[in-house]
């Protein structure tokens, strides 16, 4: 019976090794596909413009459900409304519970719908000039990282903590949520 327990043993400890290897990762860097740069810095909140060619793959940096999404762009450089500086954008609700935010897209894809759910790495929508963006000679990606509101609360979405460490992991397919940093921020707003 020694001998049966010692090949139980190995055999479950080889289990937990392959499962922790071959685990697929909870979140994941949102451009595919293409060489991206951004910076550590947004204008005057916490935010990132991920910079990469037109058309490139935005994709959902975890899974979740969908919240908000804006096929049209109405931005007017006239006007220029806050709610519509984002042009075409995608709003993610993530297993994690954080909002994840996406926009001067090109293009929503297909069925990206509010109460969708994704999973981690599909595609949202493609990289492009849509919004506030229009103009500018480099298509980028703005990513927002914030806690949850209601639906269309755009001050909120476009991001309430800096994401450059988060891609710096998930770029290098590291796993680092961004959760307590979220809900630190959103108890200090008072939300």
């Amino acid at each position: 019976m020694n001998a049966l327990r010692k090949a139980i043993l190995l055999l479950t400890i080889l289990m937990i090794s392959m499962s922790n290897t071959w685990a697929a990762p909870i979140y994941a860097y949102p451009v595919v596909g293409c060489e991206t740069i951004y910076g550590k810095y947004h204008h005057d909140y916490p935010a990132t413009d991920i910079k990469a060619e037109l058309g490139c793959a935005f994709v959902a940096p975890i899974g979740g459900v969908i919240q908000d999404v804006s096929r049209k762009d109405l931005w007017s450089g006239k006007t220029n409304l806050g709610q519509h500086r984002g042009g075409r954008s995608v709003s993610l609700i993530g297993d994690d519970g954080v909002r994840y935010y996406g926009s001067h897209l090109s293009r929503v894809m297909k069925g990206i719908e509010p109460g969708l759910r994704v999973e981690v790495g599909q595609k949202l929508g493609e990289i492009g000039t849509s919004g506030s963006a229009r103009g500018i000679p480099r298509p980028h990606l703005h990513f927002g990282i914030s806690y949850q509101t209601q639906p269309g609360d755009w001050q909120i979405r476009r991001g309430v903590i800096a994401p450059w460490k988060y891609l710096d992991a998930w770029k290098a397919g590291k796993d680092l949520s961004p959760a307590k940093a979220v809900a630190k921020a959103q108890a200090k707003a008072g939300n």
